[in-house]
């Protein structure tokens, strides 16, 4: 069995989205009782499969990695109707094979996020999600052989460090995560997928390579406007992989292969007369399946 109409979400910066052959868009405001999005969605139509494109930092970029409400952007993904998140980041590499230009379809993070709000619940209302396995290997799969059929250089799996920001890395630091395997490294992924994790929502990480982080002897000093530039670069490697993979992605599965779309089946532990129904009610959207059955 098969979804007839998924809805794909992207969130990512805003050049990402002027994709040639978008239809019928229109920005709405999307309210979230967690509080406010980045920024309006952008709703649209390509080759008649919907999609939702999410500023991540806003339009204009007004947002740090830091400021950013990872838990209203996704609760109005999901309240949008989403079924599969696309998350693009611009990334620094920790790998001399992997350089500039190039997309990662990370695997598995290491979270080293300090200030932010990680999880839909809370006192009143707990629930354990299992992370072992954090983005949804169908996904993945579609976007590296979408990768492969539009000519964009992108490796299938790695582990991809989030950091709090927004200053760069110490040289120390840099080496230290070298030394624990990791690939890349970058300012917003996490929450974000422990989030969408929460929520039920497939998701799928491409991580685009702008710098060599500070490691590299060539890139010892990382500058903002080396990064922008490559990351307009990848913006159009970006945009041709968005319209490359949709098409792999409108036959969805009834029931995700990887188990994203049940992650909450065993993750609640409050029993149900110890539920706050506050906490209850703001989770109307990214748990309704489990709390209203």
């Amino acid at each position: 069995m098969t979804v007839s109409k998924p809805v794909i979400g992207v969130i990512g910066g805003s050049g990402i989205y002027d994709i040639e052959g978008l239809s019928n868009t229109r920005w709405v405001r999307v309210s979230s009782p967690f509080g406010e999005p980045s920024d309006e969605l952008l709703f649209g139509d390509l080759e008649g499969q919907p999609l939702v494109f999410l500023p991540r930092h806003g339009r204009g970029h007004k947002l740090p990695p830091n400021g950013v409400n990872y838990r209203a952007n996704v609760d109005a993904l999901k309240r949008s109707g989403v079924t599969d998140i696309l998350s693009l980041s611009a990334v620094g590499s920790f790998r001399e094979e992997l350089p500039p230009g190039t997309f990662v379809l990370v695997d598995q993070f290491i979270d080293r996020t300090i200030q932010r709000e990680k999880s839909f619940f809370a006192p009143g209302l707990v629930a354990h999600v299992s992370m072992a396995h954090p983005v949804c290997s169908r996904l993945t799969g579609a976007l590296a052989a979408a990768a492969k059929s539009v000519n964009v250089a992108a490796v299938l799996g790695g582990t991809y460090l989030a950091m709090e920001g927004p200053q760069f890395s110490t040289l120390a630091e840099s080496e230290l995560y070298r030394t624990w395997g990791c690939d890349v490294i970058g300012m917003t992924n996490m929450p974000e997928a422990k989030l969408a994790r929460e929520a039920e929502i497939c998701y799928a990480t491409v991580a685009m390579v702008t710098d060599y982080d500070c490691w590299h002897p060539d890139h010892d000093d990382v500058q903002v406007s080396d990064i922008i530039r490559v990351f307009t670069e990848n913006a159009d490697r970006a945009r041709s992989l968005v319209r490359a993979v949709v098409g792999d992605l409108r036959n969805r599965p009834a029931a995700c292969p990887a188990g994203c779309d049940h992650a909450l089946d065993t993750a609640i532990i409050t029993a149900p007369e110890a539920r706050d129904p506050a906490i209850t009610a703001m989770l109307d959207t990214v748990a309704g399946r489990v709390l209203n059955p």
